[in-house]
């Protein structure tokens, strides 16, 4: 028996390139724009400005959630924080208290650079976080050691932090293996 296939309507090829030149031409400049990514530039005009060391001086608590890469929520958290600077120099001492009970804790080590950026450096951090800060946005960028299953993974960590109002700041961050999206981290901070 003889298979037979449908054939395309009269004028298909030319349908099917103009179709494809008039995607090519609304979806390019998306898919180009949406490569480039956030810019800090975009929000220095904006207010309220972000000054990490008075936001993080004093008792600061957050609430997170961790999600897989098919933003699935795997773990929520919450963060007590407690941040003292004197100067340049800042100390974030982090507790972390997980729903399933486990608990963790960081400390930061902060410093306030010549030109406005930030360096840090924490026990589980890879080498140097590097900052910077434009109007209420901060972007944060490190790579942190976690273990798994008796393994270390270095995953490295995007944090895009944005002031909302003197009390609030909220956190997105994306984490990367081997440049893959692995998972987010949303964050909700708040001053007394």
């Amino acid at each position: 028996m003889k298979s037979s296939t449908m054939s395309p309507p009269p004028g298909w090829p030319g349908r099917r390139r103009a179709l494809g030149a008039a995607l090519s031409a609304v979806l390019a400049p998306g898919l180009l724009a949406g490569c480039a990514g956030p810019q800090l530039a975009d929000h220095a005009q904006q207010r309220p400005v972000l000054d990490l060391r008075r936001y993080f001086d004093g008792p600061v608590t957050a609430h997170g959630m961790l999600l897989d890469w098919r933003g699935q929520v795997t773990r929520r958290f919450v963060v007590r924080i407690d941040g003292r600077w004197q100067g340049d120099e800042g100390r974030l001492d982090e507790h972390f208290e997980f729903a399933d009970g486990e608990r963790q804790r960081r400390i930061w080590t902060l410093r306030r650079e010549a030109d406005g950026r930030y360096s840090g450096t924490a026990d589980d951090v890879v080498g140097i976080a590097r900052g910077e800060q434009a109007g209420p946005a901060f972007r944060w960028t490190y790579t942190l050691r976690i273990p798994v299953d008796g393994r270390d993974w270095d995953i490295q960590f995007d944090d895009w932090m944005f002031l909302i109002d003197e009390r609030t700041l909220l956190n997105k961050a994306t984490m990367r293996k081997f440049g893959l999206p692995v998972g987010e981290v949303l964050l909700s901070f708040s001053r007394p």
